[in-house]
């Protein structure tokens, strides 16, 4: 599924609240140029059996103190294996996702700091990482862009 597509399944899913199908139109722009990044249009989430995305603690090697919490998001259902034990977990479910909608969870997901994006089948060493703050910074800017008054010509009249 294009990148278009996955962006209007967002709108159409959304709740008819009159906020959320317009806030994800203003986004949209955002989540396209992150999701053009990426090698893939989908990729594979582990979620509990209650549909939980599974969070992995991530310490820092010369700061063990320092911790970040991710979701690893991975390109082929076997790759899974790559990371995690909890694939094996009949509990477990592995979901396949479009790439805008893990995007824009990521805005939801409190705890979350960042999504890990595996790029190669088999390989643990290829990653593109996606931090919450650069994605709300970015949609940020394109809400403000939205927000500006557009410039009125001198010469209207």
């Amino acid at each position: 599924m294009d990148l278009e597509a996955q962006i209007q399944l967002l709108i159409d899913n959304a709740p008819r609240d009159g906020i959320t199908p317009n806030l994800i139109s203003a986004i949209s722009p955002a989540l396209r140029a992150i999701a053009q990044k990426l090698r893939y249009s989908q990729y594979y989430i582990l979620q509990s059996s209650e549909g939980n995305w599974v969070l992995t603690t991530l310490s820092n090697r010369t700061n063990p103190g320092l911790e970040k919490r991710v979701v690893y998001a991975f390109p082929t259902i076997q790759d899974v294996s790559l990371i995690s034990t909890a694939g094996l977990d009949p509990q477990m479910l592995t979901k396949i996702v479009p790439v805008t909608h893990i995007l824009f969870q990521l805005l939801a997901l409190e705890p979350v700091d960042s999504i890990v994006f595996l790029e190669t089948p088999g390989q643990t060493t290829h990653t593109f990482e996606v931090r919450r703050s650069q994605l709300e910074k970015l949609m940020q800017q394109h809400l403000r862009q939205m927000r500006s008054p557009k410039h009125i010509p001198p010469d209207i009249a």
